[in-house]
């Protein structure tokens, strides 16, 4: 196996990254095969590279786009993978063991075994990562770390998870069937629709777990729900002469339908289940969901003006284009949108605006705020490890939060 020094490598992926953007002299990188222990190629756009049976010990690939390339029996053992983009990569019967994938994105990545290897992640850390529809058939992922990792639709039929940690994770549609779960921890996870025919199941903790059954206060009937929302819209409408406002607390609303530009202002739902659901373009200023469970839920284009989200679970929500900043009530005075002690990992915040929005002491970690407005901002005390800060003219970057 040949050795590539850190200058052979860099220069063959700057040759890649001039083809990929159309520029002359630009060839593509071929690593099949190739020793490239303890070299860096952070941040490099290496996608479609063939690494096959390539040896990657170590290897900073930090942030690298690796969108499409091919691993197959590669040797990743503790490759620092980082926020690094693997969408659609080919990873049969890699070993990723030890490796850190903390925030990265793996969509539709293929880990099934390759001539009867299997794909390795024992003791790989995939905190934050976006598995989803990941293939993982009859991986060997013994004590790997996937809390608050996004695993909807991820099939891992046959796998051994043995002591894994799912922790927050989600997992709608995933099919663990056939898989071997002894003393894996699901505590809090989003266990919808998971198929678990044949797991072993010894010793596997789901305190807290969300699943199909009902949570909370239990269900709310469509009928109910309907009515409880046409006297909600009608109290509005009215100025509360007529009608009355929802209170939907601590309910479980994932069976409820919202018409689109539905008017909910003031809208009532504190710790209520709304985990899943489609809220996008929906009016819902002054709103209170504190505790609440909304995670992966949709307010692209929401009316979120003055709402408080404090101390919910917010993984993989999608704000994007919201309107979060203040809104004003009586006496002229301005009501901040609200975020301390959420959860708000991995939450698309691209072009919304979150003017005077507070954050304080929020886990924002992997959070994109592309192109959002975050003037007078509150970020004090907050950890905003891989987050995408490429925000608009009004971001002053605080002084006392974990910038990783």
């Amino acid at each position: 196996m040949v050795k590539f020094s850190q200058t052979e490598a860099s220069a063959a992926a700057a040759r890649h990254e001039m083809l990929y953007a159309g520029r002359e002299g630009g060839v593509a990188a071929f690593f099949a095969n190739i020793d490239l222990s303890g070299l860096s190629l952070a941040g490099r756009n290496l996608s479609d590279v063939d690494f096959s049976g390539a040896k990657l010990e170590e290897t900073d690939l930090s942030g690298a786009r690796l969108d499409g390339a091919k691993f197959t029996d590669a040797i990743l053992r503790r490759t620092n993978l980082t926020g690094a983009l693997l969408r659609g990569a080919i990873l049969r019967g890699a070993s990723l063991r030890g490796a850190n994938l903390i925030g990265a994105n793996l969509t539709d990545a293929d880990l099934r075994e390759e001539s009867a290897a299997p794909a390795e992640l024992t003791g790989a850390i995939l905190v934050s990562a976006d598995l989803t529809r990941v293939r993982l058939e009859g991986a060997l992922a013994i004590q790997a770390d996937f809390s608050d990792a996004l695993m909807d639709g991820c099939t891992l039929a046959g796998a051994n998870l043995r002591e894994a940690n799912f922790e927050s994770a989600s997992l709608d549609a995933a099919d663990l069937s056939g898989s071997t779960l002894a003393g894996a921890d699901f505590t809090d996870a989003v266990l919808t629709g998971v198929h678990l025919d044949g797991a072993d199941l010894g010793g596997t903790v789901f305190a807290s777990a969300l699943t199909d059954a009902p949570a909370g206060k239990g269900w709310l009937s469509g009928e109910t729900a309907t009515s409880a929302i046409d006297l909600h819209t009608q109290w509005i409408e009215t100025g509360g002469r007529q009608g009355k406002p929802a209170d939907f607390s601590g309910y479980d609303l994932r069976r409820l339908t919202v018409s689109p530009g539905s008017i909910l202002n003031g809208l009532i739902a504190p710790h209520a289940i709304l985990s899943g659901l489609d809220l996008s373009r929906l009016r819902l200023t002054g709103a209170d969901f504190a505790g609440a469970d909304l995670r992966r839920v949709k307010f692209t284009g929401a009316d979120l003006r003055g709402a408080d989200f404090s101390g919910a679970k917010l993984s993989f929500a999608n704000f994007r284009d919201a309107r979060i900043g203040p809104l004003m009530i009586a006496g002229g005075r301005l009501l901040p949108a609200r975020f301390d002690g959420a959860t708000v990992r991995k939450v698309d915040f691209r072009g919304s605006d979150l003017n005077r929005a507070r954050f304080a002491g929020c886990d924002l970690s992997g959070t994109d705020f592309a192109g959002a407005s975050l003037r007078d901002t509150d970020l004090a005390d907050v950890d905003l490890t891989g987050a995408k800060l490429a925000v608009s003219r009004f971001y002053n970057p605080p002084t006392t939060n974990k910038i990783g």
